[in-house]
Parts: C-alpha cells; structure tokens; sequence
C-alpha cells in the first residue's frame, strides 16, 4: 500500500506485553503522521520504554498490531522495523569512540570501494565522509563541522545528533528517540533540539522519551501520558504547564475528578 495523504505513518493498535506476572504494557495505543514529533512520558515503570521497543522490534507484543504508512509491520524484528523504515536512538547511543563520526555514522554498514578492492572488503572512506557530511548538512546540524572527527572527543550533544544521523540514514521514515537529552546542559540539549526540529520539518516522524518535560513543552507537536502501562491521556502542549502534565503522570487530575464525583 502505498501513503495516502488520510493514512497516518504510524499507527499502534492494543500493544501489550507481560513478563511473567508482570503486565508492562497493558493498552499501548499510539498515531504518529509525517512531519509530526509525539512525546510519550510517565513515571518510572509507567510502560514507556516497553511501548517503544515492541513498536521498534526489540520485543515482541504478546498481543496488537503496528502499522507503517498503513502497512501491517513484522512485529519482534529490529531488522524488520529498519527495513520499513524505523530507527531507534537509546540512552547508551552505542558509539564505536575511536571510530570517526562518519564511520560511526555506517557502522556495520559500511561503504564499500568498486570493484576488486570492494570485493575484498575495503571501506571507502571517502564516500563515507561525503555522505556524512552531506547527511550533516541536510540535519541543518552546524555544530559538528569535521566528520572525520574521532567520537570520542566530542561533547554529549554531538555523540546524540550523530547517533540521531546514522538513524536517519538507516531508516528515513520514524525515529524513536529514548531520552536523547538526558545529562546533557542546555546548550547541548539545545543542538538535539534543533535536531529533531530540523527531522519535522524534513516530513520524519519523531517519537520522543523524555522525563525533560520543559523540553518536552518546547519540541512537541502532541504529547501522550502513560501511567501503569496504558496510554491515559493525550494533550496538545499548547497552554499546558509541566505541573499539569506531572499531575497526569501520577493521576492527580483523574483522583480529583473522582473525589468532586463521589
């Protein structure tokens, strides 16, 4: 099937997961269309990073569905998920730091040279770094100028966007974006930012995990509550301050509506 304008570029239908007794994610019910950043927050144990990694195929539902561009996604796949057109950047960035930015950038898919020394499995770096910068440029990230720059020496908001590059590179459609600004400082929060402003702007969906909820208020489009692994409420950042998300989180608002009730 191909994307019509009335499809949405994702659509998660009744996700759920246990582990043993253990209900982890009860109801997960997620739309996300082009050009689109939604933000998925809760408490710890809340059921947000379980939610996100059956949609990105690092587990397996025990039951619904996932649909990309209105297609029926294999579910339990990260290889499937990139395929289609998902990528997921977590916390731990999984950075080679002697590697260059642009050979972590094609990390385990490497360029390879025409003909016999390609066949012997020489890189090519230089067609490496070509697309890597021309990747840079397209992200609008102006901040990591030299692609041949070891990982290693650069700040927190540069190892983030780089790992944010190679996942666009690797899948083009959906992010999934797992805390990308936690321990980072303004500032270098501030270039993840622009980041993910620039992925919007470029038609990519973005799903973000952030207990950042200022930031949060800032970057998104949509942003949806989780609370003891179902999605309870889903809100336009518009108008809305970080106590009144927070009292979504815990339950406050629906605990106050019941008490007025009774």
């Amino acid at each position: 099937m191909n994307p019509t304008e009335g499809t949405p570029l994702l659509r998660a239908c009744g996700l759920k997961k246990s582990f043993g007794q253990l209900e982890a994610l009860r109801e997960g019910n997620l739309i996300v269309n082009r050009g689109e950043v939604v933000a998925i927050v809760g408490d710890n144990g809340a059921g947000k990073s379980t939610f996100i990694s059956c949609i990105a195929g690092a587990l397996r539902p025990d039951a619904g569905e996932v649909f990309l561009n209105g297609n029926p996604l294999e579910l339990g796949s990260i290889h499937a998920a990139m395929r289609a057109g998902i990528a997921t950047v977590y916390q731990d960035l999984a950075m080679a730091p002697e590697l260059s930015v642009a050979e972590n950038i094609f990390l385990s898919t490497e360029l390879r040279r025409r003909g016999i020394a390609g066949r012997l499995g020489l890189v090519d770096q230089k067609a490496m770094r070509a697309r890597a910068a021309a990747l840079m440029d397209e992200l609008g990230i102006t901040t990591l100028a030299d692609v041949s720059a070891v990982a290693g020496s650069l700040s927190g908001g540069q190892r983030q966007v780089v790992a944010v590059a190679r996942a666009v590179s690797r899948a083009g459609q959906l992010i999934i974006l797992d805390e990308p600004t936690a321990a980072l400082g303004a500032r270098q929060s501030q270039i993840v930012l622009d980041t993910i402003h620039t992925m919007r702007e470029r038609g990519l969906g973005v799903v973000l995990i952030s207990h950042d909820l200022p930031r949060v208020l800032e970057v998104a489009d949509r942003i949806v509550v989780m609370r003891f692994g179902r999605v309870v409420a889903e809100v336009a950042p518009r108008g809305q301050t970080v106590r009144h998300i927070v009292s979504l989180m815990l339950g406050e608002e629906s605990a106050a509506k019941e008490s007025a009730a009774s």
